[in-house]
């Protein structure tokens, strides 16, 4: 007689380490929380080639800047806690109360995914005042600033130089440690912190232009490679990496067949639009036909951006607090919420 089988046991989902939202569950979370911008906002916010309304910043966005905020008072409460350990007055070594530091949220995705409008919906939602607490005064509206690692890419000929353009924007494009030190510093409290100024246009670093921090209360860091973590040197001793000053961060992920489309859609608009321009890098495309420029855009994809999103981009989701998962039609869908 043959050995009974045993029933195959499911799966516990309880030590999965995030909590899986529907868009419907995500959307019941922003607890009446009013949508504080226009249509004509928003439109000026998306990217190009993203598809993005009123509908979706309700949905989506307006939970998530409740989110933010919750981990922001979280993180205040925890400063007050620690001040009140280093200032206690039994200890003879106290010292004086900390200043709060500025709360850093990273966010990262592959070429064109989104990540751009993310980034600038979830600055316009966090700079406005949130309501007061019962009993409690107006508070005032957070200082919100924006940085992308564009800045960072190494310069145009000093890729040429390293035979680094193939490999643009690929983690060894990029001062890596000149990226680390500024979100360091702005971490740390310095009054005023600069980062490089990258233009799309001419496709490399602007030469003397600068982009000045100061102090913000809330800084966003938006790029390909953010959720990195650190390599090891060459001396093999650890080194930090900039995801480590991260206090929140969020994926933006979707399916690869549906970003290769959106990528080759936003090319075909701007082969129309910004390469017109003399001045564009790109500019020799809108001389050729339209099915040249593309298969140039499909190489570019296939050689490049795929290949850094499976080898370095996809690898670094599981880091990410949040993930935001898109349907072919750009729409988040379905959320991963990291557990605490």
């Amino acid at each position: 007689m043959s050995a009974r089988r045993r029933p195959r046991r499911m799966a516990d989902v309880s030590t999965k380490p995030y909590v899986d939202l529907s868009r419907a569950e995500w959307s019941a979370l922003r607890e009446r929380t009013p949508l504080p911008l226009s249509a004509a906002e928003v439109e000026a916010l998306r990217g190009l080639g993203d598809v993005i309304d009123l509908d979706e910043v309700r949905d989506i966005y307006l939970p998530l800047a409740r989110l933010l905020h919750l981990y922001v008072e979280a993180t205040h409460g925890l400063r007050r806690a620690l001040n009140t350990f280093l200032t206690d007055p039994r200890s003879p070594g106290r010292s004086a109360p900390q200043r709060g530091t500025p709360f850093v949220i990273g966010v990262a995705g592959s070429v064109a995914v989104g990540k751009s409008t993310v980034s600038r919906l979830l600055q316009a939602l966090l700079a406005r005042p949130q309501p007061p607490a019962d009993g409690h005064p107006q508070p005032e509206a957070p200082r919100v600033e924006r940085v992308t690692t564009d800045g960072f890419l190494l310069p145009k000929a000093e890729l040429e130089r390293r035979g680094l353009m193939s490999r643009k924007g690929f983690p060894e494009s990029y001062d890596r440690r000149a990226l680390t030190r500024f979100v360091a510093d702005v971490k740390a409290g310095k009054p005023e912190v600069t980062a490089p100024v990258y233009s799309h246009l001419v496709y490399d670093i602007v030469p003397g232009e600068h982009l000045t921090v100061r102090r913000p209360d809330i800084l966003i860091v938006e790029g390909l490679n953010v959720l990195q973590p650190a390599l090891p040197g060459k001396d093999n001793r650890t080194r930090v990496a900039v995801a480590d000053y991260f206090d929140f961060s969020v994926y933006v992920d979707a399916r690869t067949a549906d970003i290769e489309r959106w990528y080759l859609h936003r090319f075909r608009e701007l082969r129309q639009t910004a390469f017109q321009n003399p001045r564009s890098y790109f500019h020799t495309y809108t001389g050729v036909s339209e099915e040249e420029a593309l298969d140039y855009a499909r190489t570019t994809w296939r050689t490049i951006n795929e290949p850094n999103l499976r080898e370095n981009i996809a690898p670094t989701r599981g880091r990410a607090t949040l993930q935001l998962h898109k349907g072919p039609d750009h729409t988040v869908q379905r959320l991963s919420l990291r557990k605490l």
